[in-house]
């Protein structure tokens, strides 16, 4: 971790605020109006939530609240942050090197690797998320966010290793990726997690990071959606939780360069109150109208015009004016084949005619 406090050789950075550490390209200073109040207001699970919005290094704000919230939170408390906060020398943390992709691995190889990878940055228990996730935000910036955990390799939570398996999967087109989020109870409390749902050669699976082995990463070997759900809510349920609320995005597409925001929930079941077979027969049929390729995000939609009854939505055509009206009577006159030659042209309706020694015999003026 990075930061600054009173001890500047307390920090695992000894190169400092102008060392190599680059500053998040999307560092904002806290606001207490973001989503209605503060980021400390933010619970879950009726934990606070805190996030780092000052980029990297973390400014001395950011880096005292997090000491501050380990020692209400850790059992040892403030002993055990004394300990590492004023010892004289810390290990070296090790930095696992990006996974990248061979041609002689398999899909299901891949997805291990990367997963595995995410496994050596290990879950984020200090209870600062360091990566600001913003959901709203284009598919662009957050692989930029992806990058940056790359470059820092820092402890991430869940909704962190979301974007970084996006990320790390964007050179496989054969995988499809879509967010798969649960809200569950527990003990008087609501908890909210999310994984990154994978789609290949007819299988289904998963990438993520939780604090429960069971609650992240699945092996891709589901038939259906509804059987990787349904494997997620039995693993929940080994853990006295009951899940509530499943909500399920769309596919996320391959360039990385997109400024389209991720779909994050599509479909959106209250499982707590649907029998298994309504919930199977829901999911099987969002799960097949995506492999069609047919569903489109909310943004996508183009507003829908309502049709009054006898009247067109077509764009209505000008009114013809009088003279071409006419023009196109005389049109439809039958003509005679000398006449069809193109060197007669009808006569002015509303012209007087005066001397019918330059008109032929059905009315038509020779042109000199």
């Amino acid at each position: 971790m990075t930061g600054s406090s009173s001890n500047a050789s307390r920090s695992p950075h000894p190169k400092g605020e102008k060392g190599g550490r680059s500053r998040s390209t999307h560092a904002r200073p806290s606001s207490t109006a973001n989503n209605g109040g503060s980021e400390e207001e933010d619970k879950d699970g009726g934990v606070l939530f805190l996030v780092n919005k000052s980029g990297f290094p973390l400014d001395g704000q950011t880096w005292e609240r997090m000491w501050g919230h380990v020692a209400k939170v850790h059992p040892a408390g403030r002993e055990m942050v004394a300990a590492i906060r004023n010892a004289d020398c810390l290990p070296k943390p090790s930095v696992p090197a990006v996974p990248n992709y061979k041609a002689s691995m398999t899909i299901p190889e891949w997805l291990q690797a990367i997963q595995n990878y995410m496994k050596m940055l290990q879950y984020n228990h200090t209870g600062t998320q360091f990566f600001e996730i913003r959901k709203s935000r284009p598919l662009s910036g957050l692989m930029e966010t992806a990058r940056e955990m790359t470059r820092e390799s820092l402890p991430i939570k869940c909704l962190e290793a979301v974007i970084l398996g996006i990320y790390l999967t964007n050179g496989q087109p054969s995988v499809e990726r879509f967010p798969i989020s649960f809200k569950s109870h527990f003990s008087g409390n609501n908890f909210h997690h999310v994984v990154l749902g994978i789609y290949c050669n007819g299988r289904y699976g998963s990438l993520g990071m939780s604090r429960r082995s069971e609650l992240m990463d699945k092996p891709l070997i589901y038939r259906t959606l509804s059987d990787l759900i349904f494997e997620f809510e039995d693993s929940y349920k080994k853990h006295l939780h009951s899940v509530k609320k499943v909500k399920i995005g769309l596919y996320v597409p391959h360039e990385p360069h997109s400024f389209q925001p991720i779909e994050w929930k599509q479909l959106v079941l209250n499982v707590s109150k649907m029998m298994r077979s309504e919930i199977r027969k829901e999911l099987e049929k969002y799960a097949r109208d995506m492999r069609m390729k047919i569903l489109k995000p909310a943004s996508a939609h183009s507003p829908v015009k309502q049709r009054s009854r006898g009247k067109s939505l077509s764009p209505r055509r000008r009114q013809a004016s009088p003279q071409r009206r006419a023009c196109r009577r005389d049109k439809s006159r039958h003509l005679d084949p000398i006449e069809l030659t193109g060197i007669f042209r009808p006569a002015v309706m509303d012209k007087k005619v005066g001397d019918f020694s330059t008109l032929n015999e059905v009315g038509y003026q020779l042109r000199i």
